[in-house]
């Protein structure tokens, strides 16, 4: 085992002993959104550099099928502007309908300063001139980086309620793991989604590569989401749900639950089973605080920044950041 999987494994060998976890994922949701222009390159630079020990990133693929970064199906106004540097009137094209070249034409660098979403951000500093970035550029920034081993989760945008809106869950999945392959990243990389059938098609295809099962209430209670799967079927237990989804796995199976809803008891079941529990997305210190007491194996979060001063508040060890090894 890698020293990571050893830190991943490390709360499920604690339960067994009835002994507190070892461990923690550290994870920036879309590298950290709330300090950084999400999903771009400058936003994983800046997690990185701060310590986190996962990456969080959505993927989506081009018209002329190149994975690109990207937690939008289609052009978001909110933080989007065009060649001549003007906002987005409305919600842009697909993304599946754009060549790269295309895409790389508009700015996703700063909020709209006037829009709700971003008026969530407001510590979020921008950064002009980010494009949408391949995984093919992550890969290589990560690759880069001096002293450090993180890891990604990488999350397939598609949604089972509207198939046109992406390209099909198998090409998204295939061309997704094909760049993975490229880059002999597999040992490096966890893939998760809330449509449950890019999961199944990752554990027939690629075994070895981790997976982790994104839910809702409202995914839950959808089987169109759960690759088929009934809640009620599995006694209302997400984490039996997910379980069963996942079958015989390699590797740690993740489960990735909305925070809200998750129970202390759900933990626990979830930990019984042998799944790990790493909710989304948690942003308070009293959330933080309060999932971290029920044993959670790590947090999702859009502020890493304040992520590390709870778990260094508790003692609990920090990864270490670019910045510290230069």
């Amino acid at each position: 085992m890698t020293p990571r999987h050893l830190r991943l494994a490390a709360p499920l060998v604690a339960l067994l002993l009835n002994a507190p976890a070892l461990a923690f994922d550290l994870q920036a949701h879309r590298g950290g959104r709330g300090l950084a222009p999400e999903n771009t390159l400058a936003a994983f630079a800046q997690a990185a550099a701060l310590g986190v020990d996962t990456l969080e990133l959505d993927v989506g693929l081009t018209a002329d099928g190149v994975v690109v970064i990207s937690h939008d199906t289609s052009l978001n106004p909110d933080h989007t502007r065009d060649a001549q540097g003007q906002w987005l009137s409305a919600k842009g094209p697909k993304i599946r309908s754009l060549t790269l070249e295309q895409l790389q034409r508009y700015d996703v660098g700063r909020l709209r300063p006037e829009s709700d979403y971003g008026k969530q951000f407001a510590r979020q500093k921008p950064v002009d001139g980010q494009r949408i970035p391949t995984l093919t550029a992550l890969f290589d920034q990560v690759r880069a980086l001096p002293g450090t081993a993180l890891h990604l989760n990488i999350e397939i945008k598609v949604d089972p309620t509207l198939p046109d809106e992406t390209a099909s869950p198998e090409a998204v999945t295939d061309a997704l793991l094909a760049e993975i392959e490229r880059a002999g990243m597999a040992g490096r990389v966890t893939i998760q989604s809330f449509d449950w059938r890019t999961l199944a098609r990752v554990a027939q295809r690629a075994p070895d590569i981790q997976r982790a099962y994104l839910s809702s209430a409202r995914t839950l209670a959808d089987s169109r989401w759960t690759a088929g799967l009934a809640l009620a079927s599995h006694g209302g237990s997400p984490a039996q749900l997910v379980k069963a989804a996942a079958g015989p796995s390699k590797k740690a199976v993740i489960w990735s639950p909305s925070f809200g809803p998750l129970t202390q008891a759900q933990v626990q079941e979830a930990h019984t089973l042998g799944l790990l529990v790493l909710p989304w997305t948690v942003n308070t210190r009293a959330d933080m605080a309060r999932l971290i007491d029920w044993g959670v194996d790590g947090i999702i979060t859009d502020y890493p920044d304040l992520l590390r001063d709870v778990l260094r508040e508790r003692g609990m060890p920090l990864p270490t950041g670019t910045e510290a090894v230069r």
